[in-house]
């Protein structure tokens, strides 16, 4: 189904622009600091009431559905804050003022992700460092600060006992993070340092990674965490900004 009508953002940022729980499409809006919040099932006659969720006082650049709590909404900024909102069951109030602010931490947050199997604990990212939250008390379970520049991706192996990220210093870390705040393991990503994403593929040993080459080629990268000393296929997709 085609959701028309909508005047989203055209956000430059190393996160999402949409997300959708079982009841909620979340995207960037045109206002920076604003999300725009559509149902996911339609009434009415197929119409869809789009709502805004002002959320910060600057671009908001990424943001995730718990996998615990579909109305609970995380966003970050680069107003260098995270923000826990609770949204309604159905078309009621919007809420106007967040649950929980994490923050400021000294950097625009550029990524988040909710951990997949343990509740109330979401990882952030905020210049050279991976933040590992406790919700319930709203402070730092863990700090993953061995990164060379900017974060540009972090993604949680569906298990949740391990946490990969992509730098802007082209390379590929993957951390334990109740093992100690040092990458446990390390590699040469995508030669090209423009942009980068990371991608978990379930419970598995495996990651794909999507960067540009050293010619600015798209290319996709397919690792396995046992033999982390290179990507076992890269395929080259075109030359594209």
């Amino acid at each position: 189904a085609w959701i028309s009508g909508i005047r989203a953002g055209s956000i430059t940022s190393c996160g999402n622009h949409v997300k959708a729980s079982c009841r909620w499409i979340a995207f960037n809006a045109e206002a920076a600091g604003v999300l725009g919040i559509v149902p996911l099932e339609c009434e009415d006659g197929g119409k869809r009431t789009v709502s805004q969720l002002c959320c910060h006082s600057d671009v908001v650049t990424d943001f995730d559905f718990s996998p615990f709590d579909q109305l609970l909404l995380a966003t970050g900024s680069a107003d260098e804050t995270v923000k826990v909102w609770r949204l309604p069951e159905s078309g009621q109030d919007i809420p106007g003022g967040a649950g929980l602010t994490l923050g400021p931490g000294g950097a625009p947050v550029d990524t988040l992700q909710f951990h997949p199997t343990a509740d109330a604990v979401l990882a952030s990212s905020a210049g050279k460092r991976v933040t590992v939250w406790d919700l319930g008390q709203q402070q730092p379970l863990t700090v993953l600060d061995s990164h060379g520049d900017q974060l540009q991706s972090l993604t949680w192996k569906h298990d949740g006992h391990l946490l990969g990220t992509s730098c802007k210093d082209k390379k590929l870390r993957i951390f334990d993070p109740r093992a100690g705040p040092a990458a446990s393991q390390s590699v040469p990503g995508h030669d090209n340092n423009k942009d980068s994403r990371l991608l978990w593929m379930g419970s598995s040993d495996c990651l794909i990674s999507v960067g540009f080459s050293q010619m600015r080629e798209r290319e996709v990268k397919l690792w396995d965490t046992r033999r982390l000393s290179g990507a076992m296929l890269t395929m080259a997709l075109d030359t594209s900004p």
